[in-house]
């Protein structure tokens, strides 16, 4: 007879199957939980950011869809018509508000000189200072003998007060200010000042150094020039005009002046 054969029941390794199934959906069940917590906590402008970041054209324009778009002739053309409106309307607020600007520093100097004309009248200085308004800021023409002895380049008691005056507006304003020294065209020569050209150019330096005393004003501010005889107001012809010609400018600057004074 032969031997009946019993069958061996094959021992099945790992979990049952149902009990993979059951982890799965619980794995999903808590991804879907993570994902709803996550975008409860959205920050919204950088939400916002990301989206617009999206909706510019600008972003996929190196890098065409392979999908057609309807009419998207048009919708380039129109895009494009969009990009040059607020590029025009940029341009125009900018020069709103540089316009703006302009005014507001063009009153600020009008200001000014209508301040400096009432001390001159004041104190009675008319005659040997003037200031005017024109296209590089308020000129201020201070003639010699108001601030020099002859031939020197030390300023006198006389015209400390104007220059005070003159520092503490400055306090007030960041214009530049540039100084320029004038003389007559009759020749110097002395061992402090060989020619005309050091005399001016002395004058005007000392008036930069006396505004910056007491360090209330940023050196970068200033700038100095010397003329010599070669910028005359009337022509050297009497002691009276050589007076005239005998002079120091303090040209306080107006916005576009400042501008090609820092270059």
């Amino acid at each position: 007879m032969k031997r009946r054969q019993i069958k061996r029941s094959k021992k099945q390794n790992g979990a049952p199957s149902w009990m993979v199934t059951y982890s799965d959906m619980v794995t999903l069940i808590l991804v879907f939980f993570i994902l709803l917590f996550a975008m409860s906590q959205i920050d919204k402008a950088k939400f916002e950011a990301v989206t617009d970041s999206f909706r510019n054209r600008m972003i996929f324009e190196f890098a065409p869809s392979i999908i057609p778009m309807d009419h998207s002739t048009d919708n380039s053309h129109q895009e494009q018509q969009t990009e040059d409106d607020l590029l025009k309307e940029l341009k125009q607020q900018r020069k709103e508000m540089a316009s703006r600007k302009k005014e507001k520093q063009g009153d600020t100097l009008d200001k000014l000189m209508i301040d400096v004309q009432s001390y001159l009248k004041k104190n009675k200085l008319t005659n040997v200072i003037s200031a005017t308004r024109t296209d590089r800021g308020v000129e201020l023409i201070l003639q010699e003998r108001i601030l020099f002895e002859s031939g020197d380049a030390d300023i006198l008691n006389s015209g400390k007060p104007f220059l005070e005056k003159i520092r503490k507006m400055l306090e007030k304003i960041p214009n530049y200010v540039r100084v320029e020294g004038h003389t007559d065209n009759r020749p110097i020569s002395n061992f402090r000042y060989p020619s005309n050209w050091e005399l001016s150019g002395a004058r005007a330096s000392s008036v930069i150094r006396f505004m910056l005393l007491e360090k209330q004003l940023g050196n970068h501010r200033f700038s100095s020039v010397g003329y010599g005889d070669t910028r005359p107001l009337v022509s050297n012809t009497s002691p009276e005009n050589w007076r005239k010609n005998r002079r120091v400018e303090i040209v306080i600057l107006d916005q576009n002046q400042n501008q090609k004074q820092q270059r």
